[in-house]
Order: structure tokens, then sequence, then C-alpha cells
């Protein structure tokens, strides 16, 4: 028979298996992340890596405790200038266009989920369909705080809230979550 420790205990470890998203800080150098080798558009499940050939993460997500404050609301993927930059999903574009004087294609998926990728320079128009591994632009060189000659800052949002977009491939860091959000009464 269980004991209630021990449905929490299973809950709980359930919870760490099944979730992918990596809240956690930033490495500090050049990570290359474990993907079973299958790092392009043929990867499994409906999201894709964005660029080509290797992954290669040289800046994680990490966002800031409050919205404010600085952060790094994205991953950095060490690349090649004019590399093929590719949509991550399918979907629709939003926007492709100078944000504060750098080039930036955002794509609108299911779900109210939008990915970024900048500085990437495209042709694409608003309104523009995409699916999984659509070329939506070229990678250009220069990206701040990139140790690379190129990377590609690729974001993910669902409304106000900055997520990791490496757990759109599972390829992120577990986390543990409560089972019950609520304390527990006297």
């Amino acid at each position: 028979m269980w004991t209630s420790t021990g449905r929490v205990g299973a809950a709980l470890l359930l919870m760490l298996i099944l979730t992918p998203t990596v809240p956690t800080g930033a490495p500090a150098g050049p990570e290359p992340v474990a993907t079973g080798g299958r790092t392009d558009a043929r990867a499994a499940g409906p999201f894709r890596w964005p660029l080509a050939g290797r992954a290669l993460v040289v800046r994680r997500f990490d966002p800031p405790p409050q919205p404010w404050l600085a952060g790094h609301r994205g991953v950095d993927l060490a690349g090649d200038p004019g590399a093929e930059v590719r949509a991550a999903g399918p979907g629709t574009v939003l926007f492709a266009g100078p944000v504060a004087g750098r080039p930036v294609v955002t794509v609108g998926h299911r779900d109210g989920l939008r990915t970024t990728y900048e500085p990437v320079r495209s042709r694409l128009a608003a309104g523009a369909p995409v699916d999984a591994g659509t070329p939506i632009g070229e990678l250009l060189g220069g990206h701040p705080g990139c140790p690379a000659v190129a990377c590609l800052h690729w974001g993910l949002r669902r409304g106000a809230d900055y997520l990791d977009p490496l757990a759109l491939l599972g390829v992120g860091r577990a986390r543990l979550l409560p089972l019950d959000p609520t304390p527990p009464g006297p």
C-alpha cells in the first residue's frame, strides 16, 4: 500500500521526467546540447532546430526575476554569417523587420506561442505561412554578447511570459514543479 509520502515522491519523480523546461542560469562558455544527433530539420516532433547542423548553445536562457530587470530571454546558438535560418515550427510570420536597429523575425504558432529570431535578414512579410524547417532568412553577424562570429538569438514567448525555446525540442534541463501550489493547511 502506498503511503502519502510515497505518492508525493512518485508524483514528483513523474513531473521531473515529463517537464522539459530550462529556467536556470547560463553556462560560462559554449555548451553542445545533447540531442541524440538530431539537430536539423529532421528532428522528431513538431518543432525543429532553427539552424542546420550541430547545435552549439553559447548562452542559455536566463530570465530575470522581475520583467523589468536584465536577463537573457532566449538562447544564443553559434552559427556562420549567411547561414539559413529556419522556422522552428509551423505557423505564420507575425513580424519581419527592424527592432531597435536589429533585424528580427517573429513567427506565431498554435497555443499562443511565438518564436523570435535575431539578427535575421528576411524577405518574408507578415502573414506568410511557414512549416517547421521553412527558410525564414539569413543569419547576420554582430549579435551583442556573442562569443562566436555569428549567433542566432532564438526566443520563445507565450503572451507576456518568456520561455526557454529548448523546451520545444525536449533538450532543456528538467525542473521540479509542486503538485499543489497552495500550502498545506494546519
